[in-house]
């Protein structure tokens, strides 16, 4: 019994402390650029330029992605736990932010590691340059229909599907929790109605990103008051 205790205790305190990461790491996104700006628009010729001379803030903007991928994982992770009243929903739940996780980091180590060097090698023009360049088209980071943000949106995919699957367990007795649920489940919905009217045709690609990204804030009002959950948690 102490031992589940223990463990109750560290699960929603490491909930919390993510939270606060994510939070943390969602305002320093606002300050560093993830590509040139109206990347969707954007000459190739002129991405490759401003990849170049804006090189180092590129990487460190990717770098605090990474962060806040994960922090926001952890957060669903932990409220998968908070979720266990339904034991087998909890379980596909924290299987689903596995995956998640692991079709975001994919783009994000990329961006990292990969795109700064395909720059690179394009205005060096060094031998492999037709090779790199071609790559540069494929992992563009703001088309959204490029390989490169095809992974992305799988990952929100599968986070969508854990908001399904542990909005109602986790629709508990307190505000917090209710308010929680609500947002966690709301994401969950919106998004696949959004993901079918992309599949009819319905949105323009100049579009997916606004409506796809906009509701993927839900997640952010969704975090604020999991916050308070998990704190209470710690706190009993």
């Amino acid at each position: 019994m102490r031992a589940a205790s223990s463990l109750d205790y560290q699960v929603n305190r490491f909930g919390f402390w993510s939270v606060i990461v994510a939070l943390l790491t969602t305002v320093i996104t606002l300050f560093f650029p993830l590509d040139i700006p109206d990347g969707f628009s954007a000459e190739h010729a002129d991405r490759i330029v401003w990849l170049n001379e804006n090189r180092g803030v590129f990487i460190f903007a990717w770098v605090n992605q990474i962060f806040a991928m994960f922090s926001l994982s952890a957060v669903l992770a932990c409220s998968a736990w908070s979720a266990r009243n339904k034991p087998l929903l909890a379980i596909l739940a924290l299987f689903f932010v596995a995956m998640s996780t692991m079709a975001f980091i994919i783009p994000k180590f990329i961006a990292v590691w990969t795109i700064p060097m395909l720059a690179d090698t394009v205005s060096a023009g060094a031998g492999s340059t037709e090779m790199a360049d071609s790559l540069l088209l494929l992992l563009n980071v703001s088309v959204p229909f490029s390989l490169y943000t095809s992974f992305d949106y799988l990952g929100f995919w599968l986070y969508s599907v854990f908001a399904l699957l542990a909005a109602v367990p986790l629709y508990g007795e307190t505000r917090s929790a209710k308010v929680a649920a609500v947002m966690l489940g709301l994401f969950g919905v919106v998004y696949q109605i959004l993901l079918i009217a992309l599949l009819l045709g319905a949105l323009a690609p100049v579009e997916i990103e606004g409506y796809f990204m906009g509701v993927a804030m839900l997640l952010l009002l969704y975090m604020i008051p999991m916050a308070f959950v998990f704190k209470n948690s710690t706190s009993s």
